[in-house]
């Protein structure tokens, strides 16, 4: 990685820390710098403004996340696996990245329509894998003939609210302890045949 590369990345992790305690809206630039140990100006060279870093940061890092995700189901052998294995890379990825966690799930979406937008296209190719998993279920006779958006949408949604829960618990307990159970209520809706 060059020097530049590195200032960027610690930039995006000074975010992180940054917007997750303070707020997006009431976190400052000038926080960030200090957080990153770079100057007020430097963060002007590698991005526009705040709205961008937190842009880039989910764009990133969510391309980060489809990827490893698409690693894991290809060493699935069958749909039970797949899902999850869906299930298991999105709460570890949450439970390893608590501030990141927080900053897609309270603060993102918070957030004007203009960065809701930006970030539209990462959200939709991380709803295309879990799609692309419930369409070869299908295929394959492991999961009923559903509606696959409707399918989508109540995996999605069910880890998506088990993070936000997570987050918000009194006392601390382990997200990925939520993938049997979890699972066990898709495994029902989708009458999987494994």
């Amino acid at each position: 990685m060059t020097k530049r590369q590195d200032k960027y990345q610690l930039i995006l992790e000074a975010a992180v820390e940054a917007i997750a305690e303070t707020g997006f809206y009431q976190c400052q630039v000038s926080k960030i710098a200090r957080l990153a140990g770079v100057a007020d100006g430097t963060i002007y060279l590698y991005f526009k403004n705040k709205e961008d870093i937190l842009i880039r940061l989910f764009q990133e890092r969510m391309g980060e996340f489809i990827v490893d995700v698409r690693d894991q189901i290809a060493k699935c052998q069958t749909t039970s696996s797949r899902l999850k294995a869906i299930m298991a890379a999105h709460f570890n990825y949450m439970e390893k990245n608590r501030s990141y966690a927080i900053v897609t799930q309270l603060e993102v979406r918070q957030s004007d329509s203009r960065i809701r937008n930006a970030i539209r296209e990462p959200v939709l190719e991380y709803f295309r894998v879990i799609e692309e998993v419930i369409e070869r279920g299908i295929e394959s006779k492991d999961i009923a003939n559903v509606n696959v958006r409707a399918a989508r949408q109540m995996i999605f949604g069910a880890m998506d609210e088990a993070v936000t829960d997570w987050l918000m618990a009194r006392k601390p307990r382990l997200l990925l302890n939520q993938v049997e159970p979890i699972f066990y209520l898709f495994a029902g809706a989708l009458r999987l045949q494994e």
